[in-house]
């Protein structure tokens, strides 16, 4: 029979479908390749012509169906286009994929093509990544220090993207976690270029897929990272990141700025917070440089912004914010936000910005589970060049539930090994997880004023200074410090932290409270002059 103006038979279907179920497994993560590939198939195909196809794909569900147009249509359309020879044109249906197989005189073959998409769903869900089913149960069986705890996706449609973004669709070995950008073509001098930009960018260079742990409560958000890091601008714009704390929000951004960077080193990336993001409209309005603001965040090729929930009740940050975004994404400039909350629990947030936030790919990245936390660890600690023993890693993981909290955690070992000697054992984890755990420091008797002196002698200011409003980045940091101190060592309310620092409201001392709390797992610097500082504090109660 000649395909030339005529459906395909069934069994014709099938045999494309499975192609190009084929081509997408190795493109797609399980999660999104079983969720939204294999229930969702290609049901009734038209040859045109020589040149032009008509594609059927029927999804159980309206939901299914306009997400699947929406997020993988130009993924499914280039395998059918590669496996067809034709330039195919989709119709997204919704019905029974199991009875929509017809024949191409129109008589329903509902049993053969029920049998038929079983055959195909059976095929495909089988073992459908088993080297990654394989690689986290081996580590933990054999007791290896270092597992193969990351996904490893092929090269999404590289035929079709610019000569910057080709990769080779040759899978690599689990690569190390200290060779943070490691590929055979890169090479060292190029590693060491893009790693000094990444910095300068305000990324940090250990920050990268390669280090990020993935698991079913993140896989979604690593797959969608991982296609926009490969393609900017066209997929997933703008991409939003929800969820709580130390899930790895923040380290997914910054890997997409990373690989971004080590597949075209000349793109312009801007890495933000939305604090500072307010913080530089402030400035620029009282330094009347807002056409200066403007022209920095509206050159971007990337724009990435943490903790977007920030600018939330600031009229005039989320009118500009509006703008930058809308400036952005007409050009297909990637943008890509991350916040502890979705847009529609953004009670401040303006309606405009909301829809726009939702226009795009939301996805809500869930707590880490036990074997995620213990991969996360592991692979922190090998990061870190240190070899903590598996077992020892389930018991800091059964205890801790923060990736941040781990990352703090690895930061102390670390300390107590290089500083003091010790050996990594049971005895030094449960000393450290007493501390970070339990929280049993010794108590601290001094006041309030003795830890806003004694925070003002350690940085070399006045203590009128730290009080006053002045925002220079010296006394920002230095007076939220002093605040944290108050509420974690004294215990006192917000409201009368406040009253010690120029009657500030007990949002921004929570805020303070919240950022310092945050580096102290990221900043080994922060970190050791808290540490500094308690000692000092402990001299002086005695």
């Amino acid at each position: 029979m000649s395909l030339l103006s005529a459906g395909l038979t069934t069994a014709q279907v099938q045999k494309i479908w499975k192609q190009v179920c084929a081509e997408l497994q190795l493109q797609l993560s399980p999660a999104v390749f079983n969720t939204w590939i294999v229930s969702n198939p290609l049901t009734h195909m038209i040859f045109l012509d020589e040149s032009e196809a008509l594609a059927t794909i029927t999804s159980p569900t309206a939901f299914h169906s306009t997400n699947l147009k929406k997020n993988l249509h130009l993924q499914i359309k280039h395998c059918l286009d590669k496996q067809t020879g034709r330039n195919c044109n989709i119709e997204y249906k919704i019905g029974d994929p199991s009875s929509a197989f017809e024949s191409p005189s129109g008589n329903n073959q509902s049993q053969q093509g029920f049998q038929g998409f079983e055959s195909i769903k059976n095929d495909l869900t089988q073992e459908p990544r088993q080297e990654e089913a394989q690689s986290y149960s081996h580590s933990m069986d054999s007791g290896s220090h270092s597992p193969s705890i990351h996904a490893n996706y092929k090269e999404t449609y590289s035929q079709n993207r610019p000569p910057a973004f080709a990769q080779s669709n040759q899978s690599s070995s689990s690569p190390r976690a200290e060779n943070l950008f490691s590929e055979q073509n890169l090479s060292s001098a190029q590693t060491d270029r893009v790693g000094a930009i990444s910095r300068k960018v305000g990324l940090r260079s250990d920050y990268t897929f390669e280090t990020f742990a993935v698991s079913t409560t993140n896989e979604m958000a690593h797959a969608a990272a991982t296609a926009v890091s490969n393609r900017p601008g066209s997929a997933y714009n703008p991409l939003f990141l929800y969820g709580g704390v130390g899930v790895g929000k923040t380290h997914l951004m910054h890997a997409i700025g990373n690989n971004i960077l080590k597949n075209d080193s000349n793109m312009r990336i801007i890495y933000s917070t939305g604090e500072e993001f307010t913080n530089e409209i402030v400035h620029a309005i009282r330094n009347k440089k807002a056409n200066q603001f403007k022209a920095k965040f509206r050159s971007a090729d990337v724009l990435l912004i943490d903790d977007i929930q920030f600018i939330a009740g600031k009229n005039a940050v989320q009118e500009e914010f509006f703008h930058t975004f809308n400036a952005l994404t007409k050009e297909l400039h990637q943008i890509v936000l991350t916040s502890d909350r979705p847009p529609h629990e953004m009670t401040l947030l303006e309606d405009r910005l909301r829809s726009r936030f939702e226009a795009g790919l939301m996805i809500d990245i869930g707590q880490p589970s036990f074997e995620l936390r213990t991969a996360i660890l592991l692979v922190k600690a090998k990061a870190a060049r240190m070899d903590i023993p598996i077992e020892l890693a389930k018991i800091i993981a059964s205890q801790v539930e923060s990736a941040r909290k781990i990352e703090g955690i690895i930061t102390s070992i670390r300390s107590e090994v290089e500083l003091k000697r010790r050996t990594i054992s049971p005895e030094l984890i449960q000393d450290i997880l007493r501390v970070e755990i339990t929280d049993k420091r010794p108590t601290i008797k001094v006041t309030p004023s003795e830890i806003i002196r004694t925070v003002a002698n350690h940085y070399k200011l006045k203590q009128t200074a730290i009080k006053g409003t002045r925002r220079s980045k010296p006394l920002v940091t230095a007076r939220h410090i002093a605040m944290y101190l108050l509420k974690e060592d004294l215990s006192l309310p917000l409201t009368e932290i406040g009253k010690w620092f120029s009657g500030r409201d007990h949002t921004s001392v929570l805020h303070a409270v919240k950022k310092i709390d945050k580096e102290m797992s990221i900043n080994d610097v922060v970190q050791q002059d808290i540490s500094a500082l308690r000692m000092t504090l402990a001299a002086i109660s005695r």
